[in-house]
């Protein structure tokens, strides 16, 4: 059975002032007792305590610093120069909060990997869906033209209009995907320079103004603007900011609504983008995860409307490395407000 180091120290504390104690009673007992009186045993006594009070403060120290140097040496967060001999008594609540943050460190570090983990899963997942959905869908048109369709002239133009709609979303959702992936390794590279947000708006209005119509839905400003409005910014990334929010708000909201796109001051330094549809909404419990890659709120009414689920994500991303923010106000079954900030020109 093994003894406590503890019990070690104890044992050999104990055993030395025993020595010391029988050895100083010897010599008081002969010498001073018989010649000096009980003042000089008293003063022998104080003297013992003194003694073995120094003695046990060294031991307890000389036994504290072992211990704690060898926590330093095995500890790789350790530094062994920062221990000091001379204050070891005190190093232990030192030791203590260090110890506390190492675990809480490797406790998050537990925790995010294993959320990266989950998003990993997640998102092979959602990427094998979006691909293999179209892709079933055009090998299914084109095997029913090699089984014979294609000779009838109706059907096999109906089919190559259809399998070229599923070409087309893998498309976008390969160019999404490596849009994504530049923008999470290499970082995104921001070309500044001053232009005219109004000008940009307007530029996607017309860009979309037909698929707007298709759903009766009308693209317009809050107010008539009477002078420019100049920013700082990356134009062809705020213009995919741009496309990306109103084409979501001609996808997702109601026939016969409208998307309104406004400009306001922020603050002193910065212009706040509204882009404002009177769609369905989006209830609180999905808003926190909608800039997820492929988070979708509905599913199947999200994929019938097209997309690579994306987008949000993307527009996160171009956002944030203007270093902005983007913000999110929805009601469900009355709409939703997305914005952005962006610096005002000087």
């Amino acid at each position: 059975m093994k003894f406590k180091k503890t019990y070690s120290y104890a044992l050999w504390s104990a055993v030395y002032l025993t020595l010391l104690s029988v050895a100083i009673s010897t010599i008081s007992y002969f010498f001073i007792v018989k010649h000096l009186g009980i003042s000089t045993v008293i003063i022998s006594i104080i003297v013992l305590f003194l003694i073995s009070f120094f003695i046990i403060q060294y031991r307890a120290e000389h036994f504290i610093y072992r211990r704690l140097k060898k926590i330093y040496e095995e500890v790789s967060i350790l530094d062994i120069n920062d221990l000091r001999r001379d204050s070891v008594t005190t190093d232990i609540e030192k030791l203590s909060k260090r110890m506390e943050k190492y675990v809480e460190g490797k406790r998050l570090e537990i925790k995010n990997l294993t959320e990266r983990d989950s998003f990993r899963r997640d998102f092979l997942g959602n990427v094998a869906h979006e691909l293999k959905t179209p892709l079933f869908t055009v090998q299914g048109y084109i095997l029913t033209l090699i089984e014979g369709a294609a000779n009838d002239k109706e059907i096999r133009t109906k089919y190559l209009e259809r399998a070229n709609k599923g070409v087309e979303r893998l498309v976008a959702v390969t160019k999404d995907l490596d849009m994504i992936a530049k923008l999470e390794t290499d970082g995104l590279k921001i070309n500044i320079e001053v232009f005219n947000i109004l000008e940009l708006i307007q530029n996607v209005f017309d860009l979309f103004e037909m698929k707007a119509k298709k759903r009766n839905i009308i693209l317009k400003f809050d107010k008539i603007y009477e002078f420019p409005v100049f920013v700082n910014g990356d134009i062809e990334k705020i213009e995919q900011v741009l496309i990306n929010l109103i084409v979501n708000s001609i996808k997702y909201g109601k026939p016969n609504g409208t998307t309104i796109v406004g400009v306001d001051n922020y603050n002193k330094n910065k212009f706040i983008i509204k882009v404002i549809d009177n769609g369905e909404g989006v209830q609180q419990k999905h808003i926190p995860r909608l800039f997820e890659r492929f988070y979708r709120v509905d599913q199947s009414r999200s994929r019938e409307q097209g997309g690579s689920g994306l987008g949000l994500s993307i527009v996160k991303h171009i956002v944030e490395a203007h270093d902005e923010s983007i913000l999110i106000k929805s009601v469900y079954g009355k709409g939703s407000e997305f914005s952005f900030t962006m610096e005002k020109a000087k």
